[in-house]
């Protein structure tokens, strides 16, 4: 991602998990809040397939470079740039907030690599959640409580859209549609910006995938979610637009990836 976590191990935002658990988390809190400071300085969210719809409208859509490539929202053309976000936390403007972004300080984990099971954690780092005066609690009488439950079921829900997301790239992958992507903007009066080190879909390949594949892609809606990342890279040169008018564009052309695998 765009911006790594202090503990590489774990997933970007999180600086620490532990497991929520209603004796040692008995008086802990959550709050709600209106600014989003963990999302300031990011310019790459990861997104599942289910938020294309909605995210295409706000940003490009693409994929990391990597072997296991995943979709990412792109709010930010560089590296530490978040054009929605302030750096106080503050979205002064309406914008889609990807699901993975909205669970924190909140996620299900796995705590034996030799098992399956899924439990919630929580970053006791976040001054989202802990003992705090005001909020909602956690558990009552050792039992969760609907807060508690509400999120629980969000998680799961992030975590069932994830595994569409994974078929969905596994078919892309199998189909062998994704390219090294290259975005190129010029404003004129000099050597053009570029952008490099991500995937995005070829459109000539998609052109020649046989007519009963695409067919079953229209019916099962793959075909819109591959339509929905392409119609997003629109999108490009209004990040960058907003970059410049922020002050926060870069100061010469550069070859800098829109988003770090």
């Amino acid at each position: 991602m765009a911006t790594a976590p202090q503990n590489p191990s774990l997933p970007l935002f999180y600086k620490d998990l532990v497991p929520l658990n209603s004796q040692q988390h008995a008086s802990w809190k959550t709050r709600s809040t209106d600014k989003a400071t963990w999302l300031a300085g990011v310019n790459s969210i990861p997104l599942t397939v289910e938020e294309f719809p909605q995210a295409q409208r706000h940003f490009p859509i693409i994929f990391t470079g990597s072997d296991q490539p995943i979709p990412l929202a792109l709010m930010g053309m560089n590296e530490g740039v978040n054009v929605f976000v302030e750096d106080d936390g503050t979205v002064p403007n309406p914008v889609y907030i990807p699901a993975y972004a909205r669970r924190y300080p909140f996620m299900l984990a796995r705590l034996r690599p030799d098992s399956e099971e899924l439990s919630l954690c929580v970053d006791p780092s976040s001054d989202l959640i802990g003992e705090i005066e005001e909020g909602e609690a956690l558990f009552a009488d050792g039992q969760p409580t609907d807060t508690t439950k509400n999120m629980l079921k969000f998680c799961e829900n992030f975590e069932m859209a994830g595994s569409k997301t994974g078929n969905f790239m596994a078919e892309l992958k199998k189909h062998d549609l994704l390219m090294d992507g290259e975005l190129n903007i010029d404003i004129g009066g000099g050597q053009p910006f570029n952008y490099r080190g991500f995937k995005m879909v070829d459109e000539n390949k998609l052109r020649e995938v046989r007519g009963d594949i695409l067919r079953q892609w229209n019916q099962n809606g793959l075909l819109a979610l591959i339509y929905a990342h392409l119609f997003s890279l629109d999108l490009v040169r209004d990040i960058f637009g907003r970059q410049m008018q922020q002050g926060k564009g870069p100061q010469a052309p550069a070859q800098a990836p829109a988003a770090n695998a």
